[in-house]
């Protein structure tokens, strides 16, 4: 039905890992499932993948020209991915939905934390409703840190500081000063029921180099270590990097729990599970116990490449009822023009994108009706061996 993995493997006494295979179900000495580290369309997702993929892709580099080709002509001046982003394309209550059903089809109490970019409103909006009144308010708060920045998940804010906290956060993230992140760090954790986790810490998300990132990360730890709670195994990255990050946690005496990183409509990859009733007794577990059991839900499994195409080609969608009526895969992406207006891709090219962006926009397209999806299954199949 499904597998444990003693952490002894590991060599360090936490986690606890269980292994989902095809069609098994949670057995029932757990009684709540708790999914973290997942986004809404409150997220602002940044566009400089798009520069390390193309390195590896002729069609990426192809698509990249043209779109850049087309801006100067319309615009005169360069394209800078920089000044734009993406955004997800479920709304808060969508996505709480695509959590909680996992999480019942095994028989658990679902507990999420969705935790957008520097950003709040899912929470916010949700605590508003009597259904979700018990949700969290989380966020991904983005700490630059010397040559690098790190991704840390805020976990249940108190609700009637979270504008304050937020405000602060985005000051900041805005104008770093280093003499302040102890303090404002200090303050996030001297709530008890919060949690503070050091997402997918060895991610060298900025590109300045695997080591460099690791060292800095070292770094951050021993300056502000003592009031990050956990490390995240983050189901969106490799397992060859989540191991090294288990080993990281180890030599710095940190439990290592769950962190989905869902951005489209499949549900979080790796999610923990626990008997605790509450969000603020499962805090207290990792915390103060320093435990954690983390699930690794079969889709996990699937080939890397392949399940980063299936979130591509879900981020190519169209979405008849968006959220905010962004039906379109154009209509979600967004770019800031010299004059410091915001316009999507919609509004800059109109009705006609560049040739290689439209083709590429439609390849994807086709890859998400039935028949193909058998054929890319296929063709980028694979299994990571855990």
């Amino acid at each position: 039905m499904y597998a444990v993995l003693s952490p002894h493997i590991w060599g360090m006494t936490s986690p606890v890992i269980h292994l989902q295979e095809a069609t098994g179900k949670l057995p029932g000495q757990y009684r709540t499932g708790v999914s973290l580290h997942s986004h809404t369309l409150h997220s602002k997702e940044s566009l400089n993948f798009i520069y390390h993929a193309s390195r590896k892709s002729a069609l990426l580099r192809t698509v990249l020209k043209h779109g850049a080709a087309r801006y100067r002509a319309i615009h005169g001046t360069d394209l800078d991915l920089n000044r734009g982003w993406w955004t997800p394309p479920l709304a808060p209550l969508d996505a709480l939905h695509a959590e909680t059903s996992q999480l019942e089809e095994l028989n658990l109490a679902p507990m999420v934390s969705l935790t957008d970019h520097d950003d709040i409103e899912a929470g916010m909006s949700l605590q508003a409703m009597d259904a979700s009144r018990k949700i969290p308010i989380s966020v991904e708060w983005t700490v630059p840190f010397g040559p690098t920045f790190f991704h840390l998940g805020i976990h249940n804010i108190l609700a009637q500081h979270a504008r304050m906290v937020m405000q602060c956060l985005e000051d900041y993230t805005a104008e770093p000063n280093p003499a302040m992140l102890g303090p404002l760090m200090a303050d996030l954790a001297s709530a008890p029921a919060s949690l503070i986790v050091f997402n997918h810490p060895l991610w060298d998300e900025k590109g300045v180099g695997a080591g460099v990132h690791r060292a800095t990360a070292a770094e951050f730890l021993h300056d502000h270590g003592e009031f990050v709670h956990a490390m995240e195994m983050n189901g969106l990255r490799p397992w060859s990097e989540n191991k090294a990050v288990m080993q990281f946690a180890a030599e710095w005496n940190k439990p290592v729990i769950s962190g989905g990183d869902r951005h489209t409509l499949e549900p979080n990859a790796v999610i923990n599970v626990t008997n605790a009733v509450t969000f603020a007794e499962f805090v207290q577990e990792v915390r103060v116990d320093r435990r954690s059991e983390v699930m690794i839900m079969r889709h996990y499994h699937e080939g890397y490449a392949s399940r980063i195409f299936h979130n591509m080609v879900d981020v190519f969608r169209t979405y008849d009822d968006h959220g905010r009526g962004w039906k379109d895969w154009a209509d979600r992406v967004f770019y800031t023009v010299d004059s410091g207006e915001t316009k999507s891709l919609t509004q800059i090219w109109g009705e006609e994108p560049p040739a290689a962006v439209a083709i590429f926009a439609g390849f994807m397209r086709l890859a998400d009706r039935n028949p193909m999806r058998p054929v890319r299954r296929t063709t980028l199949r694979g299994t990571v061996r855990i």
